[in-house]
């Protein structure tokens, strides 16, 4: 009870100035010294000795993580783990076909996305790293040591930080109304879409998790919440907190705004041409609104007059992930696709790099 009686709107008004020094920090340093940045982005992991060269604000942000580290107590985190390996395809198709659209009715975070030409100009590779940082981190055995989970949050969080200095610095029409970019509403807001939503999701389907289950992915996003630089003291421990987080937030912010429809539209385009299956490209609009609902449908500029049976979309979706798959719907085949799809259609396998700035 205690925990509900801080989502008041007072609160969150304030989290809305509120963002993170300690990654905008190191982002400044970074912007400074674009060979740092080379450095990182050659990183397989966050080093245990953090090299010498690196100036003091980037030395404490990096140290946070390796102290992160000795922190790990794993708890209730296989289970979190346990799950995405039995369900991790539902999951990623949660995160496309809801929690991204979901994002996008929230208007004024919808603001920072669509400044960012990435999104709408190299979608595929926007959406390619945003699986593979999602891979990474529910990776078996995730955090037990100094490995790639560790970086993948450091580059995710500092890649928040450039967002935030590239508006701060070039975006003119930034209105004040807005809340500052990428502030601690937002970013408890998509951290709740990454979690409880995609769950969310997979109930509409029918294919609810157990509670045991819910808790232990708000757990794991809570500590991952702590490695992206998230005001996790308001973080949900229960499904109950995070429905009404989700209220809240939702009253708070969603409404119809041209950025988001821009971003949505964009999304669907790229379905359209990159999902290998008629029977779901065929019906987008009306699968988003069958998740999104119709308050935030109408925020994206998008509508059905099909009602999509949500136990026969379960079934689709994951018959769609057996025949991907075959009965190896683990972790290990769902990286191995994706490797062989990003080769095939960019000539490469993306990883999360950090933009390297040329002040020049």
């Amino acid at each position: 009870m205690k925990l509900l009686s801080q989502y008041s709107n007072a609160i969150f008004d304030q989290l809305r100035l509120k963002q993170d020094l300690l990654a905008d920090q190191a982002v400044q340093v970074l912007v400074s010294n674009p060979q740092l940045t080379k450095e990182i982005n050659s990183w397989e992991s966050i080093p245990v000795t953090i090299p010498a060269n690196f100036p003091v604000e980037l030395q404490r942000y990096f140290d946070f993580y390796l102290a992160k580290q000795k922190e790990y107590l794993g708890g209730e985190h296989p289970l979190a783990q346990a799950y995405f390996e039995r369900n991790g395809d539902l999951y990623l198709a949660m995160l496309g076909f809801y929690s991204l659209p979901y994002c996008y009715a929230f208007a004024d975070g919808a603001q920072v996305l669509v400044r960012s030409q990435r999104i709408l100009d190299q979608i595929g590779e926007r959406l390619g790293e945003t699986t593979r940082f999602v891979l990474d981190i529910f990776k078996p055995g995730a955090f037990t040591s100094q490995d790639a989970a560790y970086l993948s949050c450091a580059k995710v969080r500092l890649i928040h930080g450039y967002s935030r200095y590239f508006i701060r610095k070039y975006a003119k029409d930034w209105d004040p109304a807005f809340g500052e970019p990428i502030n601690q509403e937002d970013l408890l807001g998509t951290n709740l879409a990454f979690s409880h939503i995609v769950l969310r999701g997979l109930t509409k389907m029918g294919l609810s998790p157990i509670a045991k289950e819910h808790q232990a992915i708000l757990l794991y996003w809570k500590w991952i919440g702590e490695l992206m630089g998230v005001e996790t003291s308001l973080w949900p421990s229960s499904p109950k907190e995070a429905f009404v987080l989700d209220r809240l937030i939702r009253k708070r912010q969603l409404k119809a705004s041209e950025a988001g429809k821009k971003l949505t539209r964009a999304l669907l385009e790229f379905y359209k041409n990159n999902i290998p299956d008629l029977v779901l490209t065929t019906q987008l609009e009306s699968i988003l609104v069958f998740f999104l609902g119709k308050e935030a449908s109408k925020a994206v500029g998008i509508s059905s007059k099909l009602q999509v049976p949500g136990d026969i979309l379960g079934l689709v979706l994951k018959g769609k992930g057996f025949k991907t798959f075959g009965a190896q719907k683990n972790h290990a085949a769902l990286k191995k696709n994706l490797e062989a799809q990003q080769t095939l259609q960019f000539g490469r396998v993306l990883k999360l790099q950090l933009p390297e700035y040329n002040r020049s």
